[in-house]
């Protein structure tokens, strides 16, 4: 079998990262894991061809040698996974759907022409997949409520990707996540007992990567990294070993739950094994909004303290905020930003809530009558909340887009991410020293030129910049690195505060009498 695997576009998202891609001179922030796993699941004797469509189209010689086209997504690429589905049947071939999108809600591609439907986890339905297509079937749908032993996952086909394209690679450690936070899709999809790769399969993972030339970052793209606390302590020591053995070639970064703050050792083997960054699920600094959620394990003690311990760690805090809970009170928008600010943390992904197909929030609003899946149901940081929340709309909209606009300002990012790496905890790995490319100093040039010389941020810009270098200067290239980011976020506000303009507009004049809109209608539109 000749197998096309084809990756989704994503459109701009926070996480895309366009603008400062465009620096160094790179397609796309993250490889599609996903299909890379796959392609090492299925039989090796088939052959492979990947094609990322966030890199590059599909060409017509590819269409033509693929026997069988292969797609997974998640929910964002909805869109482009439909046309390229369209795409392939025009083509008479034979097409397979997987991923967390068709997982969730299959029913929404069988439209599109999609033949065969490789749901829920690989390991298991792969094989029944590879079945059908041996016995020359033609369409089926393949499920199973068993949750694989990802021991016997096998190394990802990273030798597919264009490795040049990419800014940072990805590898999986653990699947599914203890907790049971309402909003989350990741203990449907996972379960909540997180099941582990031993060590060594992991670090062969990471022998392959370097063996093929990898020296840049790698992602653990784990929900919640820590969620089994043991093996995780089990993969650090090993790694930290592999790490000094080969002179630190990654750097690492990873999701993981704010309890993180609870256990020192754990930090510590982090930040030994070069891991510089870690995603938190903050949500909101609201306790009620948090145990309305059922996020019971960011209420136990303070987030100040816990955000503040990772980081004099050595571990910078990415955070989400979410904006729309059940029962929240206004000026949600506010305290999110005022919490960033007083803890400091630079980088805050924040969106309106959504209800994720098939999770408990999904249930308990259908059950309520308050879902509203229709043209507002995509989930990206652009859309408006695709359900009925308990104050109005506009208000939460205003709020979102106000703080958004408020976290990005030049100044404000700059001052938090000060503030952050003042009291960064320096790195304890050593790489050896090697020169910078012409690349990295064309984007250092473009970054010092913007924010240094160009934009009224230039006097602070430079006393930050030389204060970090004198006060924690073991963290002054990582900064530099944060200040680049802002490139993107710059941008990226004016995408948000557009978009859910827009659409404020629209479902106010949809869903709401002329006589409310008139009245309130000229505060959303400024």
């Amino acid at each position: 079998m000749k197998a096309l695997l084809i990756y989704p576009i994503f459109p701009p998202t926070f996480w895309s990262y366009e603008k400062i891609l465009e620096l160094v001179n790179r397609k796309v922030l993250l490889p599609p894991l996903g299909l890379v796993t796959v392609a090492g699941i299925l039989p090796q004797e088939w052959e492979f061809k990947l094609v990322d469509r966030n890199i590059r189209a599909v060409t017509e010689d590819e269409w033509a040698w693929a026997d069988v086209v292969i797609m997974s997504a998640m929910i964002v690429q909805k869109d482009d996974l439909i046309n390229q589905i369209k795409e392939a049947k025009k083509r008479n071939k034979l097409v397979a759907v997987g991923g967390p999108y068709p997982t969730s809600v299959p029913h929404e591609l069988e439209e599109a022409g999609a033949d065969f439907f490789i749901l829920d986890e690989g390991e298991i339905t792969l094989p029944m997949f590879v079945e059908a297509i041996e016995r020359g079937d033609t369409a089926g749908v393949f499920r199973t409520t068993e949750k694989p032993d990802v021991t016997v996952t096998p190394i990802p086909r990273f030798d597919l990707l264009e490795l040049d394209a990419y800014d940072s690679m990805s590898v999986q450690f653990s699947r599914g996540c203890p907790f049971q936070c309402e909003f989350c899709d990741i203990i449907v999809l996972y379960g909540r007992k997180p099941r582990t790769k031993t060590p060594e399969q992991l670090l062969k993972e990471l022998d392959c990567l370097y063996e093929l030339g990898w020296r840049r970052s790698v992602f653990m793209v784990d929900d919640n990294f820590i969620g089994n606390k043991r093996n995780v302590k089990l993969l650090l020591k090993a790694l930290k070993e592999w790490q000094q053995e080969h002179q630190y070639p990654f750097r690492f970064n990873t999701e993981a739950s704010v309890d993180l703050a609870d256990d020192p050792e754990l930090m510590e083997l982090m930040v030994d094994c070069y891991f510089d960054a870690v995603f938190l699920g903050i949500e909101t600094p609201d306790e009620e909004s948090l145990a309305m959620t059922k996020k019971f394990q960011n209420t136990r003690s303070s987030l100040t303290e816990a955000v503040d311990k990772i980081i004099r760690t050595g571990l910078r805090p990415m955070a989400g905020f979410i904006i729309g809970f059940d029962g929240e009170e206004k000026g949600a928008g506010d305290r999110i930003v005022r919490f960033a600010e007083q803890v400091g943390i630079p980088t805050t992904t924040f969106a309106m809530l959504q209800a994720l197909p098939n999770t408990a929030l999904w249930h308990r609003l259908e059950k309520e009558g308050r879902l509203n899946t229709g043209k507002y149901g995509n989930i990206n940081q652009t859309t408006l909340m695709n359900f009925v929340p308990t104050r109005p709309v506009e208000d939460i909209a205003n709020e979102y887009v106000d703080a958004f606009w408020r976290l990005y300002d030049p100044h404000a990012y700059l001052d938090r991410a000060y503030r952050c790496f003042l009291k960064l905890g320096a790195p304890k790995a050593h790489p050896p020293a090697k020169l910078p490319s012409l690349v990295d100093l064309k984007a250092l040039g473009i970054v010092l030129w913007r924010q240094g010389i160009k934009r009224d941020t230039r006097w602070k810009f430079w006393h930050h910049l030389f204060s970090i270098i004198k006060n924690n200067p073991g963290v002054w290239e990582h900064y530099l690195t944060l200040c680049a980011h802002n490139e993107h976020f710059l941008e990226y506000r004016e995408i948000v505060k557009n978009d859910i303009n827009a659409q404020l507009e629209e479902y106010l004049s949809n869903y709401r009498s002329p006589d409310e809109v008139m009245s309130d209608g000229e505060a959303m539109v400024a």
